[in-house]
């Protein structure tokens, strides 16, 4: 049980200290993540903000969020490629031990998804 423990603990520091380096991995250069499975989404700064744009057709889902000091990123632009163009999202992208955690709510609906980073 205590053998258990521990690895457990160890599995748990290792994921703590991935978020951050997948946040830190952004700055330094464009990372591809992988959104339902197969849409590759480049993920890079540029200027300060961040931005996610999806490969197939250049859409841009973060629209320049901006770095907050919890470590997450935040931006009142987000658009969903599943949602009418013209629509607007408050957002959140939160780096994970997997890879990125994505949320926007406008006008009452909410969606979030996790994208993996792509090997």
């Amino acid at each position: 049980m205590r053998k258990f423990a521990i690895l457990a603990a160890a599995a748990g520091l290792a994921a703590s200290t991935m978020a951050p380096a997948f946040a830190a991995g952004v700055k330094d250069g464009p990372m591809t993540f992988l959104r339902k499975g197969d849409q590759e989404i480049i993920v890079f700064v540029y200027e300060g903000k961040l931005y996610c744009r999806r490969t197939s057709d250049d859409y841009e889902m973060c629209n320049g969020m901006t770095e907050q000091p919890d470590g997450t990123w935040k931006g009142k632009r987000m658009k969903h490629p599943d949602m009418p163009g013209f629509m607007r999202f408050n957002g959140t992208v939160t780096f994970t031990e997997a890879g990125l955690n994505i949320r926007g709510c406008a006008l009452g609906i909410c969606d979030a998804e996790d994208w993996v980073l792509k090997k």
